[in-house]
């Protein structure tokens, strides 16, 4: 009987494959309810947005989230009260009165600035420090006891991490919604305005600049250099600086973010690849579009602008570095230690595949060498069952559709973090709304036009198996961290996301041109010529 897909709880849920696309491993389906669930509404009560949070659940491997009333978020959804009672209600209600007062307290002393400088001082040096004590933990060289513990200690890192990454977001999202949301209602052009962001995360072009000196010492060899080890052996400076790439690189989830996807030091030949088509990063005209847009304003508008644009770029590295510090790095490493593990336990007949114990449960994982786990066939079986959901078509909705409070009825603060909400919303891709009937069409990014072999495939992973520089990669969404491969390709088209997601980030700051949320891009036959035009934000098969 085919699985079916049934609503998760009250409301009307939206699924979410931006980041996980299917089959998401348990480990991280609690990772991703615990954290999305204790981040969002830390974040929410901090800004005094009129919401609970997200409630995350999943529905035959597929993540689907709710938006949680501030009031009966547990209940079922009922029509609003008429107007003047919800008027009253949200200016009289204790929990409404509280959140009134800090999104007033937010939308005046820019709480994100605050949190730019303790994540440069503070937060991100610790997560680099944390992350590199778990790395030169070597499991292979630990006893059984050593590699469980270092197992254990890793998850509670990461259920702290998951939680803080998507606090961190709050705060990054929020003044590129604000900035988005006053660009809207001064009548500029929101994909104009974004490209006026081009440049303000140089943590996301700073692999580029060491593949290009790894190309420079690349060409110079006297004979063709076929693989990764060859570069390497070819000089001490080419030996240190891929080590050191490595160092800090190598073992980031780079096609994706769960267990069962690969570390940049899984995929040498797409390493090699990405150095022979690497290209230094054209200088971006963010400024110049800044200023054009600022001259279609009145002179009174212009200071809320600057205002608006400098807390847009300020938080735009934190957002990029966030994702591979708090989650891809240590992810990479539970990888690592885990797939240790089942070497072990395979040899031992325990399992048959070592990358079965991406299978087991958070708490299944903290006994491995007990003889607790579960047998060998119920995780075979377990990893045929998740294989077979990542071929579903799952609803794009569960559940009836939740009336909104109309925004007249809440206090001014309140209605301004609602509409900045659904901004991030709409232009991260999340929102599930019906839009265009064209399914080779969504937004462009940059302004050349690109004619290549489509390289189509279902996740990253998959893809960079095949990817020869040049082509142009589809894929349903990419990860920040793939940018230490991204300039092999010639032209990037998402199925899902938009212009706010990770994979126009990286099409932005690498100059790379995008289409970025075609629903219909997988559907492109592999192989076949097409044309990414970012312009016009088509996708133009030319042939198959």
């Amino acid at each position: 009987m085919a699985p079916t897909f049934e609503p998760p709880g009250p409301g009307q849920w939206a699924i979410d494959r931006s980041h996980y696309p299917s089959g998401v491993t348990p480990i991280s389906q609690w990772l991703l309810t615990k954290g999305i669930e204790q981040g969002v509404a830390q974040v929410f009560e901090e800004l005094g947005v009129p919401a609970a949070g997200f409630d995350v659940r999943f529905v035959n491997g597929f993540m689907y989230t709710r938006l949680r009333p501030l009031i009966g978020g547990n209940s079922k959804p009922r029509k609003p009260p008429p107007l003047p009672i919800m008027k009253l209600v949200t200016r009289l209600h204790p929990e409404f009165r509280k959140r009134n007062a800090a999104a007033i307290a937010s939308l005046r002393d820019h709480p994100s600035r605050q949190v730019v400088r303790r994540w440069e001082t503070e937060l991100q040096p610790r997560l680099a420090q944390t992350n590199a004590a778990f790395q030169a933990v070597d499991p292979q060289a630990s006893s059984d006891a050593d590699l469980q513990e270092h197992i254990s200690t890793l998850l509670d890192q990461l259920a702290k991490n998951f939680a803080l990454h998507f606090w961190l977001h709050g705060h990054d999202l929020g003044p590129i919604a604000r900035y988005l949301h006053a660009s809207l209602r001064w009548g500029l052009d929101p994909i104009v305005a974004i490209s006026a962001l081009a440049g303000a995360s140089p943590s996301t072009a700073r692999p580029l600049a060491v593949l290009c000196r790894l190309r420079e010492m690349l060409e110079s060899q006297p004979t063709p250099v076929a693989t990764l080890g060859e570069l390497h052996a070819s000089s001490t400076q080419a030996a240190n600086l891929i080590d050191d790439y490595f160092e800090f690189q190598g073992h980031i989830l780079v096609t994706g973010y769960d267990l069962d996807a690969r570390t940049l030091i899984e995929v040498p030949h797409a390493v090699l690849n990405s150095i022979r088509s690497a290209v230094p990063v054209p200088m971006h005209n963010a400024d110049s579009v800044a200023g054009e847009l600022r001259n279609q304003l009145d002179a009174a508008d212009r200071p809320d602008f600057d205002l608006h644009l400098a807390d847009a770029r300020e938080v735009m590295d934190m957002r990029d570095e966030n994702g591979p510090l708090t989650i891809e790095w240590p992810m990479g490493l539970l990888r690592r230690a885990l797939l240790e593990a089942g070497r072990r336990l395979t040899t031992l007949g325990a399992i048959s595949s070592a990358e079965h114990l991406f299978e087991l449960t958070a708490v299944e994982v903290r006994s491995l060498f007990d003889g607790s786990i579960p047998a060998a066939a119920v995780l075979s079986e377990r990893a045929d069952k998740r294989a077979a959901q990542g071929r579903l078509s799952p609803p794009s909705m569960l559940g009836p559709a939740e009336p909104d409070p109309p925004l007249d009825a809440l206090p001014k603060a309140l209605a301004e973090l609602i509409e900045t909400t659904r901004v991030a919303t709409k232009y991260l891709g999340l929102d599930q709304r019906p839009g265009t009937s064209n399914a080779l069409k969504g937004a462009g990014i940059g302004t050349t036009r690109y004619v290549g072999t489509a390289r189509v495939a279902s996740s990253a992973d998959q893809a960079l198996d095949q990817l020869e520089p040049g082509d142009v990669l589809i894929v349903r969404a990419t990860s920040p961290a793939f940018n230490a491969v991204l300039s092999i390709a010639g032209a990037v088209v998402t199925a899902d996301g938009g212009v706010l997601s990770h994979a126009a980030v990286l099409s932005r700051e690498l100059a790379i041109p995008a289409v970025i949320g075609a629903p219909g891009a997988l559907d492109i036959a592999d192989g076949a010529t097409v044309e990414v035009d970012p312009v016009a934000g088509l996708v133009r098969v030319f042939n198959v």
